[in-house]
């Protein structure tokens, strides 16, 4: 009986897997075909099965690009860029669509260290951090088993410093995927999807009003008050926003 299960699972995945590739050569059909809504909405039938992937992020958000949906075509690259930050048509794209954007945000510089090691940080996300620390373990342990069966000398010295190596290796890559964790768990960012908001001093209609912003924009959100965001722009300011204007990454 729990092979019969089995097998009809493993059945089912394969189907589901068969018709979501099905319907994402379909999108990209009509793509092709200049038909970029149907595209949209092929695409985003994967998404509703669970099935997201850097392909059909970055497809999505190509087909909104392609019709001025600037805010979804940036929200959709981050999205991609969550699952494969270093990809270069990614960040072109991006880069591409956010020109689009009004609002004009001064980042505030980080120095040479911390820039650094941020950067050093994203080539990989969490998850790819932590494998890469579990292998160099793995490989630590072999080379060190090596080293104590091997007998030559030179061979036993080999050992010893690739065994060390890879531990080191290994420690740095749990530090960087607790890291890459921390920053993902504790940086909660978002896109702007009104096409103009109004940003409060506090989380209520009747507070002051601090600045606008516009769709495409995006912002850290740091606090939730009810159905109101509290966000942060790359240049310091802060303030309150609906939460209906918004869309969190």
């Amino acid at each position: 009986m729990k092979r019969i299960v089995e097998i009809l699972v493993f059945l089912i995945v394969t189907l589901s897997f068969s018709q979501d590739e099905e319907t994402f050569q379909r999108g990209n059909s009509l793509y092709n075909q200049e038909k970029y809504e149907e595209a949209i909405d092929a695409y985003m039938s994967i998404l509703d099965t669970g099935q997201a992937s850097v392909s059909v992020y970055y497809n999505l958000a190509n087909a909104h690009y392609k019709i001025s949906n600037i805010a979804p075509s940036i929200y959709y690259y981050e999205k991609a860029l969550e699952l494969a930050p270093n990809d270069e048509d990614i960040l072109n794209n991006l880069a591409f669509a956010q020109k689009a954007t009004i609002d004009t945000i001064d980042v505030i510089p980080e120095g040479f260290i911390s820039g650094t090691l941020k950067q050093f940080t994203n080539l990989f996300s969490f998850d790819r951090w932590a494998w890469l620390s579990v292998i160099c373990v793995v490989v630590f342990v072999l080379l060190f088993i090596l080293y104590y069966t091997a007998h030559a000398s030179s061979k036993k010295k080999l050992f010893f410093i690739g065994s060390w190596l890879m531990l080191i290796f290994g420690i740095f890559g749990v530090f960087f995927a607790f890291r890459q964790y921390n920053f993902v768990k504790n940086n909660q960012f978002a896109i702007i999807f009104a096409q103009e908001t109004t940003i409060k001093s506090e989380p209520n209609l009747r507070s002051e009003e601090v600045f606008e912003l516009h769709e495409g924009t995006k912002v850290q959100v740091t606090e939730t008050v009810n159905d109101w965001k509290k966000i942060k722009l790359a240049d310091g300011k802060i303030g309150w926003i609906p939460g209906s204007d918004l869309r969190e990454l």
